[in-house]
């Protein structure tokens, strides 16, 4: 019988478990778990015959790290799960060790945008919200190796990792229920101890769940991968948008500014030759009214064998950005570029799983 993992318990779970011996060594046990420990006799203020009966009933986590592939401003780590499933988590760092961490929440992706290579993987299942934690666990142990190299430095240790995106492989709000857990141990004082305001999900534009979040929480940045705001091309490059129309997803998104007051982003990956047109944005602009926005560019990562219409999908000209943002920016628009890290390794947007 396989030994369980500690990181798919929770307090009461785990007290129950070690009784005879005290509870408050669950606690114990727990905050090593979420500092990565990789060894039972690492957990040094645990008696020995505890970590003895630890090491004989439990595992400390579900899932492991087969690869690693580094990229200076990025390193992505490969993840075998229980089901020797794989999944793809990247540590980005700003180049001064602010690092943030790009988490999964699918094993595969269900919506098949076309420019997306997680989504010409198919669909395998929803990872649980400790395989969600587990992801952030092994990327903080990666930032703090780098980080101990860096003796300006070495002493932060409490939020080594800045920020968390859902922005890995799979649609988070396809999965809301274990990311809803995985969020609450992120904002728990004694979990991770993150703010809100440093999540970000970002989805393609699942109605049903957008309007869950907006009335119950949990209250994160929100950002919608919009592509385009042409709804017809729109179908072509993302079919879940023909059960998830742009209107009722802007209705979502209101909801949440009315009760957030956050600004939501909107990501628009740049294809050469097929969203870069003026009416898409335009379009774009049209969409955005009526709410507090900013507009994410993301010239579109090369990935080989994705293919629209027949043809293979090419990077944007450098024209064709300059053209799009500056027609974005004469309608009002706040904008952004996406800086392009993790090419190298596919690890970049769109590029999970190449």
């Amino acid at each position: 019988m396989e030994r369980p993992a500690l990181s798919m318990l929770t307090l009461p779970e785990l007290e129950k478990k070690i009784y005879p011996f005290p509870r408050f060594h669950a606690a114990q046990i727990l905050n090593w778990t979420a500092r990565g420990v990789s060894d039972f006799d690492q957990m040094t203020d645990i008696p020995l015959s505890l970590r003895d009966m630890l090491k004989k009933n439990f595992r400390i986590f579900s899932s492991a790290i087969v690869s690693c592939h580094d990229d200076n401003d990025a390193k992505k780590i490969v993840i075998s799960l229980k089901d020797s499933s794989k999944i793809e988590s990247v540590l980005l760092n700003d180049g001064k060790n602010r690092f943030t961490a790009c988490l999964s929440t699918q094993a595969g992706c269900p919506i098949g945008c076309v420019f997306c290579k997680t989504g010409a993987l198919g669909f395998k299942r929803n990872l649980e919200s400790y395989e969600i934690i587990e992801q952030f666990i092994f990327l903080r142990g990666t930032a703090l190796n780098v980080m101990q190299k860096d003796t300006e430095n070495s002493d932060k240790q409490e939020h080594i990792i800045d920020n968390i995106v859902i922005m890995g492989m799979g649609e988070p709000l396809l999965n809301l229920a274990q990311l809803k857990k995985a969020i609450e141990f992120f904002t728990d004082p004694a979990g991770m101890n993150f703010s809100k305001r440093r999540i970000t999900i970002s989805t393609c534009g699942i109605c049903d769940s957008l309007f869950d979040i907006a009335q119950n929480g949990p209250y994160v940045r929100l950002a919608l991968s919009l592509v385009t705001a042409d709804e017809i091309l729109r179908e072509k490059l993302m079919p879940v948008t023909k059960t998830n129309p742009l209107q009722k997803v802007k209705e979502a998104l209101i909801l949440y500014q009315k009760k957030t007051g956050s600004r939501v982003t909107l990501e628009i990956p740049l294809l050469g030759g097929i969203n870069t047109r003026e009416k898409d944005a335009l379009s774009a602009a049209d969409f955005a009214k009526g709410m507090d926005t900013v507009v994410n560019i993301i010239p579109w990562n090369p990935v080989e064998g994705l293919e629209f219409e027949g043809k293979q999908l090419v990077e944007p000209e450098k024209r064709e950005i300059e053209n799009f943002i500056s027609k974005l920016e004469s309608n009002g628009l706040k904008v952004t570029k996406r800086l392009r890290k993790g090419r190298g390794i596919m690890g970049a947007c769109g590029q999970l799983g190449a």
